[in-house]
Parts: C-alpha cells; sequence; structure tokens
C-alpha cells in the first residue's frame, strides 16, 4: 500500500499542470510501467499467498486477502486517475500543440484512410494471425502484458457467434504517424478498422482492447542449477510465456458477454479487472516524449566536471587525483562520464594497472563505455573479473548478452553467491607503482549504466584509501571464490555484517541530542523501524528522506514524534543513499547501496563506504539540507500514514538547487 501511494505521488507529477507538457506525459508513462511491475512482482506475490492458504497478517495487521483487497481498490482508482488526467487534460494540450492522437478512424478523411490502409497492407497485415475459439480451436494463449482485440464475428450463413482474438504485434509502433507528422493514429486503431480483412465473409459485430497482467516473479532454484546462465535463460522463457494471470485491463465499452468470456477462459475473479476509461497501457505514450520537441520538455541539463577531475589540456591522470584525496561526485549533477566512465577507461589504458574488479547489476541496453573498456582491459592482458549479477529482475536477458561477450573477450565472469543477489556498486583497480601496489576504488548508489547515470540521483567516492582497497579486496574474494569473510575495515557489507551495524549507528544516536538523518529509497525493515522508534523515545531527532515504501509512522506521540518523513519526486528519481549520524561535524557519513529492507540486509551482497573527509562529509550535508529545505518537489507522511504536498512558500526546489550548486563548484576549487 505504502508502495501505490509513492506511485500516486508520481502521478501527481502528470498531474502538475506547471511542468512541461511531454514531462507530464512522460510521468503518466512512468506511472504506468510502475504499475505494470508492481502486478507483476508484488500483487502476483500476494496472490501466491492466497492461493497457499496463508492467513499471517502483516505488520499493520492485514491477511494477505486483505492486503489484495485494498490493493486493488486503491490501484483501480489511480488507474482512473491516470487515464482521465491523459484523456481530459493532456490529449487536448498536445492537440494545441499540433500533438493529435486520433483514436477514432470515422474522423480521418479519404487521403488519411488511404495512407493507413497502405500501411496496413504492408506493415501490419502480414504480421497478425488471428485466433477463433470454436470446438476445433481452444481458447488461444494470452501472453503477458500483451495488447489484443477481442472480436466477435458471426457467420451470415449460419447465424452462429465466434469469439476471435487478434494479437496488437508489440515489435511494432504503437503510434502510426500520418504524413503530416503531427497525428498519431494507435496500432490497435488501424487494426480494428480493417479487421473485416481478418476474417472475410464474416460479419463483425464488436471489438474491444484488452490486456493481460501475469505473473513475472519467477524463481531461480540455484542449488539445482548447475549452470546460473542457463537456468536463467530458462525462467526469461518461462516468463515471456508467464505464469498466472494477476490482472485484465478492460475497454470500459467491452460489452458483459466479452468480459465474462475473458474473465471465464482466464480464470480471473471479478475484482481482478481493471476497467480503463480511454487507452489501454500508457507506458506507450513515452514514444511522444521521444518526439523532437525541446520547447515541451525540461531544459537540457549538461553534468558539470568537478576541477578536480578536469584538464584544460586533456583527461587528467585520475589515479594522481585520488592519491592526493577522495573525491565525492553525484549524478546526474556531477558527469558520470568525465569521472566513474574515465575511471574504468584510465584503468583499462593504463600500462600500469594490474587488475579491474567490476560489479555490474543493471546495464545499459546502448552501448556502455564501462563494459567496452573492461573488454580492452582484457585484450591488453591484464587480469579482469566482472561480476555479473544475472537475477537482476527485468534486466537479466541484457545481462546475459553482456557476459557472453565479456567472457568472449577473455574477462573472468561470475555470477556471485549462491542464493544471494550482488547488488553492491563497486569497482576495484590495482595498480604497480613505485612504492609498490596500490588500490583504487569506487564505491557507489548507482548502477554503472550511462543512460540512467542522467535520469537517476546518485553519490558515488573515488578513492584510494588502502582500507577500502582492502576490504573490496576481500569482497571481491568473497564474490568469486570461497570465503566466510565476516568482518571488514571500514565498509559496512551485507549480510553479515551490515545488519548489526546499521543498529548500533541508530542506537548509538538514542540519546538526548542524538541526530539522525537517513536519506534512502525504501524503509520497510520491521528491526530499522523499531530501532528508529526507540531513538526517538529515547530523545533522538530524527529526519527520514525515503523516496519510495515507508513503514514507520512519524509524529505518533509516545513513539515517533521526534521522527519527520519525507519523500522527493520530481526530474530526477532520488535514488541514492546517504546515512548521517550524529551532529554536523562529529557526525558519521556513509553511503552506498542498501535500503533498509530485509531483501537488503539479508538477502544480497551490499557496501557502505564510510565518508570521512571533512570536506566531503560537508558535501553530503549540504545535499541533505537542500533536500530537507525543498517545499516544492516534497511530500511529507503523517501519524495516520497519509502522504501531503509540501506548501511552496519559500519557493526551493531542490533539484533544480543541486544544479545551481554544481555549476557553482565546477567554477571553482572544490572537491
Amino acid at each position: 500500500m505504502s508502495w501505490l501511494e509513492f506511485n500516486a505521488r508520481v502521478l501527481a507529477l502528470a498531474e502538475d499542470a506547471s511542468l512541461p507538457l511531454l514531462e507530464r506525459v512522460k510521468f503518466v508513462a512512468i506511472f504506468a510501467n510502475n504499475l505494470d511491475e508492481f502486478f507483476q512482482v508484488r500483487v502476483s506475490g500476494l496472490q501466491e499467498q492466497v492461493e497457499a492458504g496463508v492467513v499471517k497478517r502483516s505488520p499493520d495487521g492485514r491477511t494477505p486477502a486483505e492486503q489484495l483487497e485494498g490493493i486493488r481498490e486503491r490501484a483501480q482508482e489511480l488507474s482512473t486517475r491516470a487515464a482521465t488526467v491523459f484523456a481530459t487534460e493532456l490529449v487536448p494540450a498536445l492537440e494545441k500543440e499540433r500533438i493529435r492522437i486520433v483514436r477514432s478512424f470515422d474522423a480521418l478523411d479519404t487521403a488519411d484512410r488511404a495512407f493507413l490502409e497502405q500501411e496496413f497492407d504492408e506493415r501490419i497485415f502480414p504480421v497478425l494471425t488471428p485466433l477463433s475459439v470454436d470446438p476445433a480451436h481452444p481458447f488461444p494463449y494470452i501472453s503477458n502484458l500483451s495488447l489484443n482485440l477481442a472480436a466477435m464475428v458471426r457467420d451470415p450463413m449460419t447465424g452462429v457467434r465466434r469469439f476471435a482474438r487478434v494479437k496488437v504485434p508489440p515489435l511494432l509502433p504503437r503510434f502510426v504517424p500520418l504524413p503530416d507528422g503531427e497525428r498519431f493514429v494507435p496500432l490497435e486503431t488501424v487494426i480494428a478498422a480493417h479487421l473485416d480483412r481478418l476474417f472475410p465473409g464474416m460479419e463483425l459485430v464488436a471489438h474491444h482492447a484488452f490486456r493481460l497482467t501475469r505473473d513475472a516473479d519467477l524463481e531461480v532454484e540455484e542449488d539445482e542449477a548447475e549452470d546460473l546462465l542457463e537456468a536463467i535463460q530458462s525462467v526469461l522463457r518461462r516468463r515471456r510465456r508467464g505464469a498466472n494471470p494477476v490482472r485484465l485491463e478492460v475497454d470500459e465499452t467491452m460489452s458483459h458477454e466479452v468480459l465474462e468470456l475473458l474473465r471465464r477462459e482466464l480464470d480471473l475473479e471479478e475484482q481482478e479487472v481493471v476497467v480503463t476509461p480511454g487507452l489501454l497501457d500508457l507506458s506507450a505514450t513515452w514514444s511522444l516524449v521521444e518526439l523532437d520537441r525541446l520547447e515541451l520538455k525540461h531544459e537540457p541539463w549538461v553534468p558539470v566536471t568537478q576541477p578536480r577531475l578536469a584538464n584544460g589540456d586533456g583527461s587528467p591522470d585520475l589515479f594522481r587525483v585520488l592519491r592526493a584525496g577522495d573525491v565525492l561526485v553525484h549524478h546526474p549533477y556531477d558527469s558520470f562520464s568525465s569521472s566513474v566512465e574515465a575511471f574504468v577507461e584510465q584503468a583499462a589504458h593504463d600500462p600500469a594497472v594490474l587488475a579491474i574488479k567490476q560489479t555490474m547489476y543493471r546495464t545499459s541496453t546502448q552501448e556502455s563505455p564501462i563494459i567496452r573498456a573492461l573488454i580492452r582491459a582484457a585484450e591488453l592482458g591484464k587480469q579482469v573479473v566482472a561480476l555479473v549479477e544475472l537475477k537482476a529482475r527485468f534486466d537479466e536477458e541484457a545481462n546475459i548478452t553482456y557476459a557472453r561477450e565479456l567472457e568472449q573477450a577473455g574477462v573472468h565472469v561470475v555470477h556471485g553467491v549462491v542464493g544471494l543477489k550482488t547488488h553492491a556498486k563497486i569497482s576495484l583497480v590495482v595498480r604497480r607503482e613505485a612504492g609498490g601496489v596500490r588500490r583504487y576504488a569506487h564505491v557507489g548508489t548507482g548502477n554503472y549504466n550511462p543512460v540512467t547515470a542522467q535520469l537517476y540521483e546518485d553519490i558515488g567516492l573515488l578513492t584510494a584509501d588502502a582500507e577500502i582497497g582492502a576490504d573490496l579486496t576481500d569482497l571481491f574474494n568473497l564474490l568469486t571464490g570461497y570465503s566466510r569473510q565476516r568482518e571488514y575495515r571500514r565498509l559496512l557489507v551485507a549480510p553479515e555484517y551490515l545488519r548489526p551495524e546499521m543498529l548500533d549507528l541508530i542506537r548509538g544516536q538514542a540519546r538526548e541530542g542524538g541526530r539522525i538523518v537517513l536519506k534512502m529509497n525504501a524503509l520497510v525493515d520491521p528491526d530499522m523501524v523499531d530501532a528508529l522508534y526507540e531513538a526517538s523515545r529515547a530523545g533522538a531527532e530524527v529526519d527520514l528522506i525515503v523516496r519510495g515504501i515507508c513503514c514507520l509512522r512519524p509524529g505518533i506521540p509516545g513513539l515517533s514524534e521526534r521522527i519527520t518523513v519525507r519523500s522527493l519526486v520530481g526530474r530526477y528519481l532520488e535514488h541514492s543513499r546517504i546515512f548521517r549520524f550524529g551532529v554536523r561535524r562529529e557526525a558519521t557519513h556513509y553511503i552506498g547501496s542498501a535500503d533498509l529492507m530485509q531483501r537488503n540486509l539479508d538477502r544480497r551482497v551490499e557496501a557502505l563506504a564510510p565518508v570521512s573527509d571533512p570536506s566531503l562529509a560537508a558535501r553530503l550535508d549540504e545535499i541533505l539540507d537542500v533536500l530537507m529545505q525543498d517545499d516544492m518537489l516534497s511530500w511529507t507522511l503523517g501519524s495516520d500514514g497519509t502522504w501531503t504536498k509540501v506548501r511552496g512558500e519559500r519557493g526551493i526546489e531542490a533539484q533544480q538547487r543541486l544544479q545551481e550548486l554544481a555549476v557553482e563548484r565546477a567554477g571553482s576549487r572544490e572537491t
């Protein structure tokens, strides 16, 4: 339920008339895509519990069945809101900007129809396969997230009515542009207008769009899999076909006859049907966002390069820079290419570098400079290790492709520890120098992905700290070999070490004058929630910045009245994790990949790094201060569990302010 409220905050951006038009369309697409993943994973998990007869109550006192009931009611409400804002606000606004979605074939003139008929004949008709249902043809399999047309046809000779399903080809563009480049016809509208071509000699009675969501959270039995890569490929094949249905989205015009037929054949309950006014699958509107209409989008942001990483005559020697002191980078405000990518690329070409070790969780489907650098390093004879996490949900296929490509180039590819996902964002470079071997490292909060580095807010620490380098050596040895390493010098590593250390850090502030500021994506773990309650009761002031799920209730007398919770949702996805314990100059700071969730603390390999350099710690404080002062993007959580938009009295927009600070920093001597 808390996650649904996060997606409601995303939807609120689509409803915000002050944003550029195509940015609002983008948030509709993000909202819809988020909801798809939510049903495929979270709702399907609850449904499995119900089917298994699980009645254990969650911490908020609900059985799985009661949770499903609340989820479906709220999801239907949000889906209706999204469809309404798109149809009543965004579509008319797009028309005013000469971007028109034409859903009625009858509204087109003769020339337009002739054009679409040619498009249908040449590009669409050859890939369509109508599947009828009769005694000789069973009900067809409906694949996960596929958009379909349900057609009712009648034999004019016998009067017999039959149901047929036509799948809208997912490989074709969802919107067919008309010759003027300003009007776009949904693909299903073009197909529906030519359905008679698919059923010659039959009468078309009715047609309706529908879309099915299936369980996509398929488990891998690692202990029984001799080859994890092959096991993951098998899971992907199963996911393409999908498992149990969890949601049926239907056009609001669908007849009772067709709806009941679909429900019966798909074995769905009435409450598993989502009736949608308007266009189905709003995630497809992302193609409109990609139109070359810069005036309808945010002004492009060009990340800056920090002075210590800049060199007027060319690329600086990053190893020399790091020997002089650590560097903190904050993406997308600081450039990913001139920092993290440059670090790996220099390591790949430097003849003094002996080894590079790197984790890969979510990689880019586009050309990745880091992947290219690792391949080049292997070709030059360096020892290169890439830990490619094959179980990164919905990125498995891209990771398999990269794993094979890296292996073919001579990179040692491993897939981590059995039973654990490797979620840590770490890179280690081993270099031969005059004084002996020295290690350089990067520990970050985000993926080594050049695309998301421009869209996600993340933090990274580049360092030559000997103890962090030694810790990463031990951690990579655990990931690539056999090890029971449990203690580290400076890193906080999950699953063995992070939970107790984090609890100790929270409890260390459980006193009058104690101070805790935590920024993360999700706060779910009951032990962490209880520890924060205890800190509040003991007199500590606790400020939490939680983008998504938050299972803590602030402001409850005697329990959490010293705790505040806020969430920022804006142009960039707030993705970094910052943990600060204590008052400013005496505070301890950590950054890393872990949220305070059971999965991160107990079932993943995670790494948090301390930020001890006073100037870099002050930089983290500055970031946290800006986020806490924001009154344009922020929402606050109340003691009753409801989120309220902060009123913009001061007009501080955190992400805009952080852009300004990045520009100021680029023109100064700061790190």
